[in-house]
């Protein structure tokens, strides 16, 4: 997310006389910081150099950001801050406290990036299950695998697969939709949402988590992090998958023991894992979830697209319009 993005976006949008000043953090070519940043707990997943950001919002009005952090000690520094936008699904960046105890308006965009985390799920469930991830490794290291063919080792199609999605909010929805035509039996565990009337009619079935696990060949997560979600695919709920099933997640690392899960990988208790988060990004050298054979890794860029970054743009421009015309905002967080 370049300021230019949303620079446009907002000069297109409001037409009274706006003046901006701009940072570009190192982001996403070095990794965001978590909770143990400097910023402190009450904040996640940020970049940015605090003073560099407290001097920047020191007398402004409004403030746009992507992953810009806003601990309490920003916000008090920043004593004339009226709207925080934020092109996020979630203000995890800011401390949502401390803005609503100054009164300040922060509006977010739910499910920006549903679209390219689900398409990008397909793509994962497909590297692993038509084994084109170890197919590539091979190649690239001039080794022909023939028996990838074999009946004995060859993937199932995932019309005769069924598939378990953990999170039916914006992206878990989009991945029901996109995966019905593939033919897959399909579950949704979720305990917030209800299925959709067309789901009902198309066949999904709504269940428990340990049904999920029970039944699914593939299990795909879809969920926030919370007290709730956290380390939920543990050590016991990995033994309660499927022997040979396969796990997902373009969500968030901290949702998985991963210890637990490459012990699985490594044992064949999990057939393959395609993995795009984790708990610690990037993951350390010599880590051994690096060495296993039947992992597809990639760098945190589910949620990555062209298209993202003007919707996004777009969106807070909408709500910040909608603020300074005296409108409720579309996307409020507080």
């Amino acid at each position: 997310m370049k300021v230019a993005f949303f620079e446009k976006a907002i000069r297109e949008q409001i037409e009274d006389e706006l003046s901006f000043r701009h940072i570009e953090t190192k982001w996403p070519d070095e990794p965001f910081a978590g909770r143990d940043g400097v910023a402190g707990p009450s904040i996640s997943e940020y970049s940015g150099d605090l003073d560099t950001v407290k001097a920047l919002v020191a007398d402004a009005d409004i403030a746009i950001t992507h992953l810009g952090p806003f601990p309490r000690d920003v916000i008090e520094a920043a004593p004339n801050l009226r709207f925080i936008g934020v092109s996020r699904g979630g203000p995890v960046n800011i401390d949502m406290e401390a803005a609503r105890e100054r009164g300040i308006a922060v509006a977010n965009v739910p499910g920006r990036n549903a679209s390219a985390v689900a398409e990008f799920t397909i793509g994962a469930i497909l590297s692993q299950t038509r084994l084109i991830t170890p197919g590539h490794v091979a190649l690239a290291r001039g080794e022909w695998r023939g028996d990838l063919y074999r009946a004995d080792r060859t993937g199932e199609e995932l019309s005769q697969m069924t598939v378990g999605i953990l999170g039916y909010s914006h992206v878990g929805q989009r991945v029901i939709r996109l995966l019905k035509p593939f033919g897959c039996r399909l579950l949704v565990c979720d305990p917030y949402v209800k299925l959709t009337v067309q789901d009902q009619i198309d066949g999904v079935e709504q269940v428990d988590l340990d049904t999920l696990l029970a039944r699914s060949d593939v299990v795909s997560l879809h969920v926030r992090v919370t007290k709730e979600t956290i380390g939920m695919i543990s050590e016991a709920r990995i033994a309660r998958m499927k022997d040979g099933a396969y796990l997902i997640n373009t969500a968030r690392g901290s949702l998985i023991d991963q210890k637990a899960m490459v012990a699985a990988l490594r044992s064949g208790k999990l057939r393959g894992a395609a993995v795009d988060t984790f708990d610690l990004e990037p993951p350390p050298e010599g880590d051994e979830i690096l060495s296993l054979p039947n992992i597809t890794l990639t760098p945190h860029i589910a949620g990555a697209s062209r298209y993202v970054c003007t919707f996004a743009a777009n969106t807070l421009a909408d709500d910040l319009a909608r603020f300074l015309t005296g409108q409720p905002l579309v996307n409020p967080c507080n």
